[in-house]
């Protein structure tokens, strides 16, 4: 019997029971880095700071078909795939302690040494305080997977024994303390995420007023548009939610203090100055509807959007720096580390350029780059549309490269003339008879002076276009058809204020923009 004993208090665990221990010992260590973050407010979740080194560190091919492929899903994308990641490098943990139990403790103070890296990388984070998050998280997930690896040595020969060696290591101990261990790391992870709920800087974001004369729910009652087209994209994006497309590089939304908020402007300057929110909020604040677009836009895509953009032209700033003549490229810079540049000449061509601090006769809100961010029409964000800008830097063109141009990227982008079908909605039934073919279609600064449509083997018919208040924004356009029944192919094209046509393609997004004519296919019932 003592011989039998002896083996069985060797024997490892099965490595199904040993893997689920490093599972469940891995979420406790990622639950716990969420529920501090969520307490302080003022340091990042562990996984979204992996998952911003992730999006740093891919390559530009990679980005882009995340962008492509999942839209504005890709961040919740990467979270998931993080926290997965993780948990199946737990398993492994735990399978490998059936080896030797020593390698468990060194694995997982790698965790808290990365942990301590990811949290440290962010700029917005106090470097000191990460050490304990990120020790706290690994000590407890640690301690987690020892107890659960314990349980887990039951003894499966099913030999009877007069004094084993753990008595709690049996199946029903090991999923009690297993579903425990689920349980608090669901727990701590959803309190976390109510801690953090809505933030300090929402609060201060709404003690702002935006000193605006125009009203953005008015601007398109003053002329005339297609509104009432069910399904078309109305003339002024909504800001609020998810309505208007947001496309960057942050997993998390950086927090910025308006109180503490700044924006310097350095580089290739006479006098380098540095303003805050109260003093842009006391200068002559200027208001201009532009439309923007993401590089990334597929012909027919929603990354675009228009809105009425309140703020200071960034001539006036530039006119108190004082902008040397070797300045041949304007960089901006957010709080989280993302850079864009573009030509500074541009900026005298009449075209719109603001640090604007509103949007919609609101303040910005906080997703799309609250206290501040760079505006410029005709140009794609990822180039120009800085969100949470605390600094503009005036240097020379060849010395320096925003975010994406090393990935990729041309390093000057216009915004190409694109036309979009919106009604009817592709590969769906409508009913014969009168019907509306309704859509938008942009070429900033230029302007659209023709919008077709194509219905098959017809010839190309003229849509009529709706008012638009600048040529910095995009035109909704409408054809009535009078729809046969059948299936029918339906594609637009538009042609700029320059009388350019728009590029027939197709070209895909990189390296500066699609191009291509956007095409539907709809069935009219006889019904």
């Amino acid at each position: 019997m003592s011989a039998a004993k002896s083996s069985i208090e060797v024997t490892p665990p099965p490595r199904l029971y040993a893997a689920i221990a490093g599972i469940l010992g891995a979420a406790v260590a990622l639950a716990i880095g969420e529920f501090i973050s969520g307490l302080s407010r003022a340091i990042p979740s562990m996984v979204v700071s992996a998952g911003d080194w992730v999006i740093d560190s891919a390559p530009g091919a990679v980005e882009r078909w995340a962008i492509d492929t999942l839209g504005t899903a890709d961040k919740p994308a990467l979270v998931i795939g993080t926290i997965i990641i993780t948990l199946l490098i737990g398993a492994g943990i735990g399978i490998a302690a059936r080896v030797d139990q020593r390698i468990t403790g060194a694995v997982f103070a790698v965790f808290g040494l990365l942990g301590w890296w990811f949290l440290a990388r962010n700029p917005l984070t106090d470097t000191s305080a990460t050490w304990l998050v990120a020790f706290v998280a690994a000590a407890g997930g640690y301690a987690a997977f020892r107890l659960l690896y314990a349980v887990s040595q039951f003894n499966e020969q099913k030999v009877a024994l007069e004094t084993p060696t753990n008595p709690f290591a049996t199946r029903r101990s090991f999923f009690a303390w297993g579903g425990a261990a689920g349980l608090t790391a669901v727990a701590l992870t959803g309190l976390g995420r109510q801690l953090r709920g809505r933030a300090a800087v929402d609060d201060a974001r709404n003690e702002i007023v935006i000193d605006t004369t125009t009203d953005a729910a008015t601007i398109a009652a003053d002329i005339e548009t297609f509104d009432d087209i069910e399904g078309i994209a109305s003339y002024i994006t909504d800001s609020t939610g998810n309505n208007f497309y947001r496309i960057d590089s942050a997993l998390t939304i950086p927090q910025v203090d308006p109180d503490t908020w700044s924006l310097k402007i350095t580089g290739l300057v006479d006098n380098p100055v540095e303003f805050t929110l109260a003093d842009i909020q006391a200068m002559d604040l200027e208001d201009h509807v532009v439309t923007i677009s993401c590089v990334s836009n597929e012909v027919g895509g929603g990354l675009v959007g228009n809105a009425l953009w309140t703020g200071v032209p960034l001539t006036k700033l530039l006119e108190i720096a004082g902008v040397q003549p070797e300045a041949t490229q304007f960089v901006s810079r957010s709080v989280d580390g993302w850079t864009a540049g573009f030509p500074p000449e541009i900026l005298q061509d009449g075209r719109t350029a603001l640090l604007a601090i509103g949007m919609n006769g609101e303040p910005l809100p906080v997703r799309h780059g609250f206290p501040a961010r760079i505006i410029v029409a005709g140009i794609y964000g990822y180039v120009s549309a800085t969100k949470w800008v605390e600094e503009i830097n005036l240097t020379a063109w060849d010395d320096f490269d925003g975010y994406w141009i090393p990935r990729g990227w041309a390093k000057e982008g216009p915004i190409k003339t694109q036309s979009r079908i919106d009604v009817p909605r592709s590969r769906t039934e409508i009913s014969s008879g009168l019907q509306p073919i309704a859509g938008v279609a942009w070429a900033p600064t230029r302007g659209i002076s023709m919008v077709e449509v194509k219905i098959g083997d017809e010839d190309w018919q003229e849509a009529t276009i709706a008012e638009s208040v600048t040529d910095e924004t995009w035109v909704q356009w409408m054809l009535e058809w009078d729809a046969p029944p059948g299936d029918h192919l339906i594609q637009v094209r538009a042609t700029d204020g320059d009388g350019e046509l728009q590029a027939l393609g197709p070209k895909r997004v990189d390296p500066d923009g699609a191009e291509g004519w956007h095409i539907i296919g709809v069935r009219v019932s006889s019904a």
